[in-house]
């Protein structure tokens, strides 16, 4: 049962960003990008993330080249109507997004974990690597109660 549950897991397709800005933060072209990126198994939601992209001077000056910091911040709101397609319950959740941040050791992922007591979706932004782990991320929640009118 554990293989098939592995397979689902890797032949499921996460989520594609939409780039929607872009700053710039210093005079050798590095620069914070912003993304839009629809639950694709949550029609109504959609999370917003922030990473630092570094430029081609900065890798160079650096010499740490093919390698991009961890940091990243999220957020995520209700864009429309909620719909919960099939998701996974598990309290490990499931994967929404995935992104290279290095050529083969790290990535920027985003999970969604079902709160199923509270009604609440949430969502981590974490980088994984392949040797070592990361403590840095960020979480984001999206509320499913339809708030009561007075």
């Amino acid at each position: 049962m554990k293989y098939i549950a592995l397979i689902a897991a890797l032949l499921a397709t996460p989520a594609a960003a939409e780039k929607i800005g872009e700053v710039g933060v210093d005079w050798v072209g590095n620069d914070i990008v912003i993304d839009a990126i629809d639950d694709p198994k949550v029609e109504g939601v959609t999370c917003h993330i922030a990473y630092f992209d570094r430029s081609i001077i900065d890798r160079l000056s650096q010499g740490n080249w093919f390698e991009d910091p961890s940091n990243a911040s999220i957020s995520c709101r209700q864009t429309g109507p909620i719909t919960l397609g099939d998701i996974d319950t598990s309290e490990s959740g499931e994967e929404v997004f995935r992104e290279s941040r290095s050529i083969v050791l790290k990535s920027l992922r985003v999970k969604r974990i079902f709160d199923q007591e509270r009604q609440t979706l949430v969502y981590l932004a974490h980088a994984a690597e392949l040797t070592e782990g990361s403590a840095k991320m960020a979480i984001s929640t999206v509320p499913l109660y339809v708030p009561v009118a007075p």
